[in-house]
């Protein structure tokens, strides 16, 4: 792997590879292999298929603990979002992974590296490389910079229906009243701001904003969500 790449990874994450041929690999497609059969090169699939598993885990983990009070079927649903091909793309993109895959010419000119079913299966072998050559260890301390903060940024919000949620988890010891209240509108025709509150059996639990009275109720019931679970 080109040494840029190792210093990008060494300054922004810590990571520095003992092996670099496990890097190598995870970032190597099937067609670069085949357009060079005399180097016996390796592709990334057998350590993407690591990674998935190593990352679920480290994401399980961490959605557990931070979150004693979460049931079962919300703790599924949040793992769901941050395990799936549009997450892990992004991530990739993020980290800058697309410049440094090594792909055959035809794929090159297909723009494969702009795909984001690749990205997905770059950054699971990424994250399979890692482990591989460190261990658990740096993989969680990843995580902890690159994916967790995006939970309180509300990054993973777009998969969820949090009235939906509040609903369930309010309710899962008995029937109570939740209610959402119209605080106040303002603003002209084209851009209106509304704010809403949530009240359960009569208390307020939380308050919302947004430009539409939809997404105040969500924000309102995000803010409730918060107060039940941490």
């Amino acid at each position: 792997m080109i040494a840029e790449f190792d210093e990008l990874l060494e300054k922004n994450f810590g990571i520095k590879f003992h092996d670099e041929s496990l890097l190598d690999e995870a970032f190597t497609q099937a067609s670069y292999v085949n357009e060079h059969p005399g180097k016996n090169l390796k592709f990334y699939e057998r350590i993407e298929f690591l990674g998935d598993a190593v990352y679920e885990l480290v994401v399980s983990d961490y959605i557990f603990k931070r979150y004693p009070k979460l049931p079962q079927g919300r703790l599924t649903r949040l793992r769901a979002a941050m395990v799936n091909e549009h997450s892990f793309s992004s991530f990739a993109r993020e980290c800058h992974f697309d410049k440094y895959i090594r792909l055959g010419k035809g794929e090159e000119k297909a723009h494969a590296r702009e795909r984001d079913s690749l990205l997905c299966d770059i950054f699971e072998s990424f994250i399979g490389a890692v482990y591989l050559d460190q261990g658990m260890d740096p993989v969680v301390k990843f995580c902890h910079q690159v994916i967790f903060p995006k939970l309180d940024e509300g990054w993973f919000d777009e998969f969820f229906d949090h009235k939906t949620e509040l609903q369930e988890l309010a309710q899962q010891n008995g029937p109570v009243e939740i209610e959402y209240h119209l605080l106040d509108e303002n603003g002209p025709d084209n851009d209106r701001r509304f704010k809403v509150s949530v009240t359960i059996d009569d208390k307020e639990e939380g308050v919302g904003e947004g430009h539409s009275k939809k997404n105040a109720e969500q924000g309102a019931a995000k803010k409730a969500l918060k107060q039940y679970l941490e």
